[in-house]
């Protein structure tokens, strides 16, 4: 099940169900203290690991204690340094030989502004990891950051990657929050009891997925997987439809056939997909396909009047699932669709500004806001706002919050190859989940391979990006 978006109160409440319930404060120091080694011993330099845990009074620390003391048992080459920090104005330790600094000074529960002497000592902590460009873990919260309104109690320690348990707290999904917080990432399983239920906010993780796409039959052929019709690619961006047509076919989706424009350089790239040139008789082999991607590489002058028409058309009318994204969401909006239709938006924050005739920074400071006005502009459609911990939603209803993803998609095509990820899938006509829920999938598996890549390199591309969604889904 997704998890829900909880604060600092319902995380105390349902600790304290916790230890009435008999389980005791150790036995869940005990997991999150073994989710911090595991973390740790993924971030830090694999040929010559070396820790640095600072350590505070609170749980956090605790938690932090015992993974310094787990790592320091075992009979491998880590190099653990621990420094309970009490006295704030003390020195901080040479850093240049340390490949992984550890946060565990304050948690959840810091209520009060910081003295200019903690505020000195993590700011000095902060020029030192990014001037020698070491990694901080932060335990359950950066350390100075108020879980609840996102925002330093004076000062916090900048993260790199924030590993939280139980559930996330609203304050560290927040765009204002993503500068300390760094990559969230959830340990939900540490022996609390009676979790808080699910509200508005939900934060989608990768067991909700384990099933989702079911065995193939013996009997099953191409047909069997639906039809995908993507309507790409202009001259000067023909790339965008090469991108979102094998993305498309990474979803296991037996048909994918590109009407566009540049039909040359496209037909060129493609082996698998079907490529037509675009005239307006393509609307009858259009009608055919079992979902319509309409969008991607869009922006050339060489986009006919009819296009435009025959995309307006079928989001009015088709009883299909479409995705709509970059050029093509200023042509449907305010445009009426069909009762029960699925249809899907994928904007950016600049392209939801210019939908919503504001800025993208009033978007980014309401994102579920700005994502529900989106919706109702677009006909009640899903929508993806796409960025840190994309949203899906519609005008009302639950809100998902994706889980994966990191700032190496930010490049161009990254947003094509979801749009065609996502047409796959809605294609498939074997699968058996809500339409919102196969869209949720589809966003949280693009960002997923977005992680494992960079969990290997510091620079990859949309090539890459790609051979790991084209080998990595289930059968």
């Amino acid at each position: 099940m997704p998890l829900p978006i909880i604060s600092v109160a319902q995380m105390r409440e349902w600790e304290e169900r916790t230890w009435a319930a008999g389980v005791s404060v150790e036995a869940v120091m005990n997991q999150a203290g073994g989710a911090v080694t595991s973390k740790a011993e993924s971030i830090a330099n694999f040929f010559d690991p070396s820790i640095l845990f600072l350590i505070g009074k609170g749980n956090n620390g605790g938690d932090a204690r015992i993974a310094a003391e787990i790592l320091t048992a075992r009979e491998f080459n880590e190099r653990i340094q621990v420094l309970e920090v009490s006295d704030c104005t003390e020195a901080l330790p040479n850093l240049s030989d340390v490949s992984l600094v550890v946060d565990g000074l304050f948690g959840i529960g810091l209520n009060r502004e910081l003295s200019a002497d903690w505020c000195d000592f993590i700011g000095r902590l902060n020029e030192a990891t990014q001037r020698l460009r070491i990694p901080v873990l932060a335990v359950d919260v950066p350390s100075g950051l108020d879980a609840d309104t996102s925002q330093p109690r004076g000062a916090a320690v900048r993260a790199d990657f924030t590993l939280t348990f139980g559930a996330p707290k609203s304050g560290l999904i927040s765009e204002c929050a993503a500068e300390f917080v760094g990559h969230l990432e959830v340990v939900a399983e540490i022996a609390l009891v009676d979790p808080p239920s699910l509200g508005e906010l939900r934060w989608v993780q990768a067991d909700d997925f384990q099933f989702f796409v079911p065995k193939r039959a013996a009997s099953s052929h191409k047909g069997t997987f639906g039809h995908v019709g993507i309507i790409a690619g202009s001259t000067g961006y023909h790339g965008a439809a090469v991108l979102a047509a094998r993305a498309a076919a990474s979803s296991g989706v037996g048909l994918v056939s590109v009407f566009t424009p540049a039909y040359a350089p496209v037909a060129a790239q493609l082996q698998s997909a079907m490529v037509h040139p675009w005239d307006a008789n393509v609307v009858q082999t259009l009608s055919a396909c079992t979902a319509v991607v309409i969008g991607p590489g869009l922006a050339g002058p060489d986009v006919p009047e009819s296009l435009r028409q025959v995309a307006v058309s079928l989001w009015r009318d088709s009883e299909n699932p479409i995705v709509v994204d970059a050029s093509a969401l200023e042509w449907i909006a305010n445009e009426p669709i069909p009762e029960n239709a699925v249809r899907v938006v994928t904007p950016h924050p600049g392209e939801a500004a210019r939908l919503l005739e504001t800025t993208p920074g009033n978007v980014q400071s309401d994102r579920v806001q700005a994502m529900r006005k989106v919706s109702a502009i677009c006909g009640g459609a899903i929508t993806v706002l796409k960025g840190r911990h994309s949203l899906i939603g519609a005008f009302e209803g639950p809100v998902s919050i994706n889980s994966t993803g990191n700032p190496h998609l930010a490049q161009g095509g990254s947003g094509d190859v979801l749009a065609g990820h996502l047409g796959g899938w809605l294609a498939r006509n074997d699968l058996e989940s809500a339409p919102i829920e196969i869209v949720a999938q589809a966003v949280w598996r693009h960002g997923a391979a977005a992680d494992h890549l960079s969990s290997f390199s510091c620079a990859w591309g949309l090539e890459t990006l790609l051979s790991i969604l084209e080998t990595d889904f289930d059968c």
